[in-house]
C-alpha cells in the first residue's frame, strides 16, 4: 500500500514522525480519513479519536483534541492540543474526570459557562476512556 509522511506534534513537543499509511480523526466537521495522495487539505481537529496505521500495517490510537490537521504534497501533520497514545491513558483518572464532570454538570443548574466547560471535560473523559479500551 502507498505511504504518505506524517508528523503528530503537540505544545508539549514531537511525539511521531514517519511514513504511514492512513490516519483517520474526528475534525470540527466529522471524522476524516487521509491515504497517499490525498488533495491539499487543511481543517481544525475537534475532540475523538485518532488513529494511524503505519507503513507495516500495525495500528496506533490515540486521544486527540483540538488542534490543526494539513495535508499538503503528500506531507501531513497534525498539531493536536492533546494527543495521548492509548497505551498511555490512566484509565482510573479517566474515570475520575468523567465522574467529576458530570456532577459538576448537575451542579451548574443555569449557569451556561460552567455547563459548557464541564461538558467539555465529561467529552474529553469519554474519549480518553473510548481510546483506552
Amino acid at each position: 500500500m502507498s505511504t504518505f509522511s506524517l508528523t503528530v506534534s503537540t505544545p508539549d513537543g514531537m511525539l511521531y514522525k514517519g511514513d504511514v499509511q492512513s490516519l483517520r480523526l474526528r475534525t470540527i466537521d466529522g471524522d476524516v480519513g487521509i491515504l497517499a495522495n490525498h488533495e491539499n487539505y487543511t481543517t481544525a481537529i475537534g475532540v475523538g479519536e485518532a488513529q494511524i496505521v503505519d507503513q507495516d500495517g500495525a495500528v496506533h490510537r490515540a486521544a486527540c483534541i483540538g488542534g490543526l490537521l494539513s495535508m499538503i504534497d503528500n506531507s501531513a501533520r497534525v498539531i493536536a492540543t492533546t494527543f495521548e497514545w492509548s497505551d498511555q491513558i490512566d484509565k482510573e483518572r479517566a474515570l475520575l474526570a468523567k465522574q467529576r464532570a458530570e456532577e459538576r454538570i448537575q451542579a451548574a443548574r443555569g449557569d451556561k459557562k460552567e455547563l459548557l466547560l464541564a461538558t467539555a471535560k465529561l467529552q474529553r473523559a469519554l474519549v480518553r476512556l473510548q481510546v483506552k479500551q
